[in-house]
């Protein structure tokens, strides 16, 4: 697994979807700036924890597709449904 390759994809993705940029919540009561909540992915020496989900060691297919995704320069595939223009 190669974490310099994640850790500099996650900051070029970060990037495409605007991380720290406002965007417009609409209202009842007309508009407000709201930033969108990061999704934290923590790497550990055996796995990783996406959000504040469980624990995922990286044998798990579902870990390296994850990883894969990422690596390949693309949002993981399995957060495509939560978040359909990237988080």
């Amino acid at each position: 697994i190669d974490f310099d390759l994640i850790v500099e994809n996650i900051k070029d993705l970060n990037s495409l979807v605007g991380e720290g940029i406002s965007q417009i919540e609409h209202t009842a009561r007309g508009a407000r700036l709201r930033r969108a909540e990061p999704l934290p992915l923590t790497l550990y020496q055996n796995g990783i924890v996406v959000g504040h989900g469980a624990f995922r060691p990286y044998q798990h297919p579902a870990t390296q597709q994850c990883l894969q995704d990422i690596m390949d320069g693309y949002f993981p595939s399995e957060l495509q449904p939560l978040y359909p223009d990237g988080v």
